[in-house]
């Protein structure tokens, strides 16, 4: 795709949008008045269609990503390209919401996307580009990431603000509420909403500051899966569980058709409060997976086909999140999370990574009257188990990972980046990643990654 019909994109947006938090958010609600709005007439349209009960939002996110080279003595089918490189990606979503009846809801979200992570968004477990899911395109491809029926019960008489939910109708909702989600869309819709760390398309763009890159969340190989979902939250306090299909092979885009074999069972619980007028929240979140993933003296790691799936039985996996965010002032917050899975089995559907620590800030721009700019800071430490250790020291090669050999050392990444907002809905982002060890192996690398990243929201 041309940069330039990426730039047209650009003109399309019709309402006043706002940075969010909300994984890979495919539209942004109105805010303000419709006169805000670079098309006030598309804003109030929206607005009319709201008061209707339907939901029309859409977003277009562009990333470019390139590295200029970095020392590799060698290299095998799971590693990082050394050679000079440059890579692109493309998203473009539509959302369609319709109210069924007194909290009811349906939502559908085609999308069409195309391009390609680095080396086909293999050879860093903490991969840099979030829209580069393991199943590039070189033609714009269409696919319904989410179609779901939600059901809000209302528990309490007073109602809070949706947060800027782009799934959601812009109404306020009781505060204390039992939420019912049931269909296809991704897990991370649901659980682990950290404030500053959790949408590459306005945040920080590397997996491993999205979410916890130790824990092995339920996904097929563009990120979504079928399931459903129960929430019940009041303001202070919060409980969320769901039960979803896992992959029916390692990083594979079909979903396990037997549901009672294989599956995810999640349990979230949150707690939510302020320090004068500053917010914030910690999540633990479980996550128990059974899936036909083999334990590691099962793999032979001279024989590709033995990683793919178990011939023979089905696994357990325990994972952990612990997720936090705290504002610190009215421009600055700071986020955390320790991520964790047993690593007796192997990683079937994010990313090969067995413990985690991510860190970061991110500061507004009113101090130099940029309210709607954002710089971000972050990074992230991933370590594997020795089980793993010894599969790549073999010369396995995993989904992500695998040079041939390994001279292990922890993975660190390092982001920065500048998100711009350049008129109502229209945002533009420098970026910058410092991988060192990539894969784990101390003898490639270090890795510099530059970024832009363009996006338009309505």
């Amino acid at each position: 795709m041309r940069l330039s019909l990426v730039l047209a994109l650009l003109l399309l947006p019709g309402l006043a949008a706002a940075q969010t938090g909300r994984f890979n958010s495919a539209g942004t609600p109105n805010i303000g008045h419709p006169e805000e709005a670079l098309f006030p007439s598309l804003a109030a349209m929206q607005d009319r269609l709201e008061e209707q009960g339907w939901m029309i939002r859409g977003q277009a996110t562009f990333i470019l990503q390139g590295q200029a080279g970095f020392r590799s003595p060698y290299r095998a089918a799971g590693s990082l390209t050394p050679a000079a490189q440059a890579r692109n990606t493309l998203s473009t979503d539509l959302i369609v919401g319709r109210r069924l009846w007194e909290g009811a809801e349906f939502i559908v979200n085609p999308s069409v996307t195309r391009g390609f992570g680095l080396s086909n968004s293999t050879g860093v477990a903490a991969f840099p580009n979030g829209e580069a899911f393991r199943l590039g395109t070189t033609e714009p491809n269409f696919f319904v990431p989410r179609a779901f029926f939600r059901q809000t019960i209302g528990l309490s008489g007073d109602t809070v603000d949706t947060d800027d939910d782009p799934l959601r109708f812009s109404a306020p909702m009781p505060r204390e509420r039992i939420t019912i989600t049931v269909g296809k869309f991704a897990v991370w819709d649901i659980f682990d909403d950290n404030r500053y760390a959790h949408d590459a398309r306005t945040q920080f763009m590397n997996w491993a500051l999205v979410g916890g890159g130790g824990f092995d969340y339920a996904a097929d190989a563009r990120g979504f899966t079928n399931g459903i979902a129960v929430e019940w939250e009041n303001g202070h306090w919060a409980v969320r569980g769901g039960a979803f299909q896992v992959a029916r092979r390692a990083n594979g885009l079909f979903l396990d058709p037997s549901v009672t074999r294989g599956f995810q069972a999640l349990a979230s619980v949150e707690r939510f409060w302020r320090i004068g007028e500053r917010e914030g929240a910690v999540r633990v979140i479980y996550g128990a997976s059974r899936a036909r993933q083999s334990r590691w003296n099962e793999i032979d790691p001279t024989d590709p086909s033995t990683f793919e799936q178990n011939p023979r039985a089905y696994r357990f996996k325990n994972n952990l999140t612990i997720s936090a965010d705290q504002q610190i002032t009215e421009d600055f917050g700071v986020f955390g999370r320790l991520s964790w899975n047993d690593g007796q089995t192997q990683n079937w559907m994010f990313t090969e990574m067995d413990r985690a620590i991510a860190v970061g800030g991110v500061l507004t721009g009113q101090r130099w009257n940029r309210p709607g700019d954002t710089v971000g800071l972050g990074g992230n430490v991933g370590w594997i188990s020795a089980g793993r250790r010894r599969y790549l020291e073999a010369g396995g090669i995993g989904f992500i990972t695998g040079d041939g050999r390994l001279n292990y050392r922890p993975e660190w990444i390092g982001e920065a980046y500048y998100d711009a907002r350049l008129a109502p809905g229209v945002n533009a982002a420098l970026g910058y990643q410092l991988v060192v060890n990539p894969a784990y192996n101390a003898d490639r690398g270090p890795v510099s990654i530059f970024s832009l990243r363009l996006r338009t929201a309505f």
